[in-house]
């Protein structure tokens, strides 16, 4: 270990540079050719074992035996950006026109990379077996991490984990939630058919914006009226397409929105509401209905053991050497899908700090001015080192 976390200080340079590069050339969720070509050439020549297009696009498992026997855990990375055009302002600002690193995942990608380098090195001294995981597509449903779970290469993991950059909290800075921590999130749409006709003729046509009207509200009654008070769950409408002439009765609407839950049951009740709704808006307004609803991402479940056995390892091992403080975080709202890997694998995801230097009231994920402090790429390399390592030697 102690040799572990001195290769990873004098490779943090090198962090950086790989961060500033991918950041400088991002992609799309399930476009990321280029970017999977760089992470295969970083692991030409080294003495390990490489899947490549793993899942349902640009995955890639990197395979790490240690020289002694003993259990397979899984490190998790993702490496894809969003449809953001970028206002950072920075020197490696994103080069393509409408797409931006801004959920931190370059930064993912550039410490697992590194830390993956010096296990390498160390192999001969290593206990069991790693398997790194650099996942494409986390943003964009159906995501990639279901469909690496189901590749079947990751049958013999028995622990895995993960991090995330989040600006809540300074480099240095850890914070986990065990147990649900991360919601689980579903896609509704819905086109409502009425009959179109003239506005000063209402009782010749049947007017779809009404009806839609009545389903907007409606639902807002479905977390306030159905679900137990003690249970996390959000229904919004993102999208109502009814555009139109002042003077004309809309013969169709379409409406688009999303759930979110911290758990499985909560996501059935709100499916079952809202299908009872649609019936009933048929059944009222006299339009028929198409409901198109698919559940994204799964809520996060953190194994409790696992996670507090995470809180205690950097607790002991990170203060006063590269952490500053290890915390329990609230449950987060937002949907991550390393929740695939979770419901198969025991295992934990936390949060890194990552919050810029100076920077009073920093933006959030998803922002096109979203930065990071690179510093947090070595708090990353080396919590995860120290979590793996504790894991395997354990």
């Amino acid at each position: 270990m102690k040799n572990l976390m001195k290769m990873l200080d004098e490779r943090q340079d090198e962090m950086i540079k790989i961060r500033r590069h991918l950041h400088n050339h991002p992609e799309l969720s399930f476009q990321e050719e280029k970017t999977a070509q760089f992470v295969l050439d970083f692991y030409q020549g080294k003495p390990v074992e490489i899947d490549q297009e793993v899942g349902n696009g640009h995955g890639i498992i990197v395979t790490i035996e240690g020289a002694k026997p003993g259990k397979t855990i899984g490190l998790r990375a993702d490496f894809d950006a969003l449809p953001i055009e970028e206002e950072t302002g920075l020197p490696f600002a994103s080069s393509e026109k409408g797409v931006m690193h801004a959920c931190g995942h370059d930064g993912h990608t550039a410490y697992l990379l590194v830390l993956a380098d010096c296990l390498i090195e160390l192999k001969d001294e290593l206990k069991g077996t790693i398997k790194i995981i650099h996942q494409h597509a986390e943003e964009l449903p159906p995501g990639g991490a279901k469909s690496m779970v189901e590749s079947g290469l990751l049958d013999d993991v028995e622990h895995i984990y993960g991090i995330h950059f989040f600006p809540f909290k300074k480099a240095g800075e850890v914070a986990y939630h065990p147990g649900y921590a991360m919601a689980g999130r579903s896609y509704f749409k819905l086109r409502i058919q009425g009959k179109g006709g003239h506005g000063s003729s209402p009782h010749m046509a049947n007017d779809a914006i009404v009806a839609g009207a009545h389903f907007v509200n409606a639902v807002q009654t479905i977390v306030s009226r159905s679900l137990n008070p003690f249970d996390m769950g959000v229904v919004t409408i993102g999208s109502f397409d009814g555009a139109g002439q002042f003077n004309v009765i809309k013969d169709h609407v379409t409406l688009e929105g999303d759930m979110r839950y911290m758990t499985n049951e909560v996501a059935d009740k709100l499916d079952e509401r809202i299908r009872e709704i649609v019936k009933g808006i048929e059944a009222e307004f006299g339009v028929t209905c198409e409901l198109e609803l698919t559940r994204d991402y799964p809520p996060l479940y953190n194994d409790e053991k696992i996670t507090m056995q995470i809180a205690e390892t950097l607790e002991q091992k990170g203060i006063g050497d590269y952490l500053t403080s290890v915390s329990e975080f609230p449950q987060l709202s937002g949907s991550e899908d390393f929740a695939y890997y979770l419901e198969k694998i025991p295992g934990s995801f936390f949060y890194v700090g990552a919050a810029p230097k100076g920077v009073e009231n920093p933006y959030f994920n998803h922002h096109p001015k979203f930065d990071i402090d690179e510093d947090a790429l070595l708090v990353a390399a080396k919590s995860v080192a120290d979590v793996a390592l504790a894991d395997l030697f354990a």
